[in-house]
């Protein structure tokens, strides 16, 4: 296309309907719409804010007009912080909840100046506590022991100290309200708004919702908060005994069955009826208090330092859940990863074997002369080959008996077995082995009966393994000893070299396959898979495996089994 075509004025209709999304301004992204895309909510939260305000100021106040419950304020930032944030948002949800304050301290027949300075220290508390939840409580996610301590202590210990302050003095100067009585009663009743009603809104995500959606689970829920709230009733109002420990062990069957979110409804509930019986003059309260203000901030301390750190033990509880569902799918990841290992080794090991026993065939006519004259030369080598093909194949089979062994497909036929018969074969055959030359083979079997619960040939195949261990990296010591005994229920089988010896650190990684402890470079012909085998093999058989061993003496590999 031509320069003066692409520029052409008329072709602008084309493209500009494709700018202005890039170009959007921030205020009209979906973040910052909260409270225009979805009005009701909000709206929904300052009427009950509203409904709250109203409710404590008549009937909870205990120290002139400052209330001992109030619910409001826990509302209110559990809403904004859970409802939405921008600017927008912000600025708006909190003018509605101003103004939702304003109108119900007038509705409750305050004065103008009264009205004012009660909304505004509420509305500082109520920031503060939303700025503060944004700051230190990443995610606003209270299910952790860090979480719920940062939202406790940085959120609503913090937050209504400067409202409380702000309140007592302006009271002190409107109404000459006692300093001291008017900022305990503010600041505990708000701090637990925070703490209770706060904690309980930021606890209820979908997750639980679903979770309770189950009828079992909502029966369970009705019926342990019934019994929560039938118990509160009976020491906070019927009862004028100190029994208040009566409600730890309910709090915590709520903190096991329900975790975060049945803690604080169940201290939800009891803070209500505990402040409530205080302030009518009922309850173990009344017993030795008589100051309404005074009853009120003992039932207050009574929730926030007795009850509600019950919280910290359904964060425990829910972080082992998730510690124990992160293992469990550790595990099956492991378990699929070592299935898929064990599928790519035996197809390794199968595809092995059939090269290989056509080189070992190869390699025994050549060495035979039957492919033609060779010369001696060409006989070491053929040699050499048969015996390189061999250990290919020996691999091979141990490769498809390790993948066998992990993936559980090995059968294993348990029958009484004669140890010593079984030992005994086995040290005839591995004193054959040419690394055996010169070393004497000891046994010190103790007792007449050593019959174990085993299959004869794996058994065979795991004593073999540690035989042909010791042979190989305990031959220095000059000597092999086989030994037996029983040791209680079980027959307790030995392997003694009198060899190096193992440091503590090369026994921890003994029985890993492939493993070889650093002996890749030496002389020692080997794969690293035969102990790891023979663990396998032990374990299939219902037995154990170990072994005992010091630097410079030598090392003794045992095996227990069931005794027959």
């Amino acid at each position: 296309m031509p320069l003066s075509r692409a520029l052409d004025p008329r072709d602008a209709t084309l493209t500009a309907p494709s700018r202005p999304a890039a170009t959007a301004p921030a205020a009209a992204r979906p973040a910052d719409l909260g409270v225009f895309a979805n009005p009701m909510g909000p709206l929904a939260a300052v009427l009950a804010v509203a409904m709250l305000v109203v409710l404590c100021v008549s009937f909870a106040r205990s120290a002139g007009v400052v209330a001992a419950l109030w619910g409001a304020g826990g509302v209110a930032a559990a809403f904004w912080l859970r409802g939405g944030r921008g600017t927008a948002f912000d600025l708006t949800f909190g003018g509605t909840l101003a103004l939702g304050i304003l109108a119900a301290e007038f509705m409750v027949g305050n004065s103008s100046m009264l009205s004012v300075t009660l909304t505004v220290a509420n509305m500082i508390e109520i920031v503060a506590a939303v700025v503060l939840a944004r700051r230190f409580v990443p995610g606003l996610q209270i299910g952790s022991v860090d979480g719920l301590a940062r939202y406790l202590l940085g959120v609503a210990v913090l937050a209504p100290l400067p409202a409380a302050a702000f309140a007592t003095l302006a009271l002190t100067q409107l109404n000459g309200a006692a300093p001291l009585p008017t900022f305990g009663t503010w600041w505990f009743g708000h701090a637990l708004s925070f703490a209770v009603v706060g904690g309980f809104g930021l606890a209820l995500s979908p997750r639980e919702l679903v979770r309770l959606r189950k009828p079992l689970r909502m029966l369970e829920a009705a019926a342990l908060l019934a019994l929560i709230v039938a118990a509160a009733w009976l020491v906070f109002v019927q009862l004028h005994a100190p029994v208040s420990w009566v409600m730890y062990p309910l709090l915590i069957l709520a903190a096991a069955r329900f975790r975060l979110i049945g803690v604080m409804a169940g201290v939800l509930a009891t803070a209500v009826i505990a402040i409530g019986g205080a302030m009518v003059g009922e309850g173990m309260f009344s017993r030795f208090v008589v100051d309404l203000s005074d009853r009120a901030l003992m039932a207050q301390m009574l929730v926030l330092f007795g009850y509600l750190p019950i919280a910290m033990v359904a964060v425990l509880l829910e972080e082992r859940d998730r510690l124990a569902d992160r293992a469990r799918a550790g595990q099956q990841r492991a378990e699929r990863a070592s299935a898929a290992k064990s599928r790519l080794l035996a197809n390794v090991a199968h595809e092995i074997k059939s090269p290989v026993g056509g080189v070992i065939g190869i390699g025994e006519l050549w060495r035979a002369g039957q492919l033609g004259p060779v010369t001696p030369q060409q006989e070491e080598m053929a040699a050499m080959l048969v015996k390189t093909a061999r250990q290919v194949e020996s691999l091979s089979h141990d490769l498809l008996d390790v993948a066998r062994a992990e993936s559980g497909s090995v059968k294993v036929e348990l029958r009484p077995t004669d140890v010593v018969g079984l030992m005994e074969d086995v040290k005839r055959t591995v004193a054959l082995r040419p690394e055996a030359a010169g070393l004497r083979f000891e046994t010190a079997y103790e007792g007449e009966a050593l019959v174990a619960l085993a299959d004869s040939q794996r058994l065979a195949q795991v004593v073999g393994n540690l035989a042909t261990n010791a042979v190989k990296y305990g031959a220095a010591g000059g000597s092999v000893t086989f030994a037996a005994r029983q040791v209680g229920d079980h027959v307790r089988i030995e392997v003694i070299d009198r060899g190096p010896g193992l440091s503590p650190e090369k026994q921890a990684q003994l029985f890993e396959p492939f493993n070889r402890l650093g002996l890749e470079r030496s002389a020692v012909e080997g794969h690293g898979i035969g102990l790891a085998l023979a663990k396998r093999l032990t374990e299939l058989q219902g037995g154990a495996i170990g072994v005992v061993s010091e630097p410079g003496h030598g090392a003794c590999f045992w095996v227990e089994l069931p005794a027959a």
